[in-house]
């Protein structure tokens, strides 16, 4: 990340980001570090940086962003916000700069292996008949071992033919 290839940038990137909820403001930083200083996610990895990640997308580097995993180190704690002068929402930012990643075919391995999960199961943690005997003797009701509804959300059938 270091050694930056403005020869890769895409030019239409910034005007797609500031179409973005959240991404409209981004081009107003001075540059100022404050965001950096105050980042607690900054201080235990220094690969997340939220100065060098608005640098990166205003210059254009889109794919920089989107392949490496520093976007998704940010916890949305607010700090950064509150320290930005010019007001910059940046865990906004970080929220449509991750938005825009999965639309592109990025994401965390984790993500991915959980919407595989959702899309075979209809859930992320199978529920079975030894769960919910476990359940019943709490005093819980069953719940179904399947979620077929969820199941159907990501096969891309429609409603109507969900229902025949």
């Amino acid at each position: 990340m270091d050694n930056i290839n403005l020869e890769q940038g895409d030019p239409n990137f910034r005007s797609e980001l500031a179409q973005q909820p959240g991404g409209e403001i981004f081009s107003t930083c001075l540059m100022c570090r404050a965001c950096t200083a105050t980042c607690p996610i900054t201080k235990v990895n220094d690969k997340f940086n939220p100065f060098r990640i608005i640098r990166l997308a205003l210059f254009g580097l889109k794919k920089e962003i989107f392949s490496s995993d520093f976007i998704w180190l940010c916890s949305n704690c607010y700090a950064c916000q509150e320290r930005c002068p010019q007001g910059i929402n940046i865990p906004e930012f970080m929220s449509t700069l991750k938005n825009l990643a999965v639309k592109e075919g990025y994401a965390p391995a984790g993500t991915k292996a959980q919407m595989n999960f959702i899309k075979g199961e209809g859930r992320i943690y199978p529920i079975d008949d030894f769960d919910n005997k476990k359940r019943n003797k709490s005093g819980l009701p069953s719940l179904p071992t399947s979620c077929e509804v969820v199941k159907g959300l990501f096969s891309g059938e429609k409603d109507s033919e969900r229902d025949q």
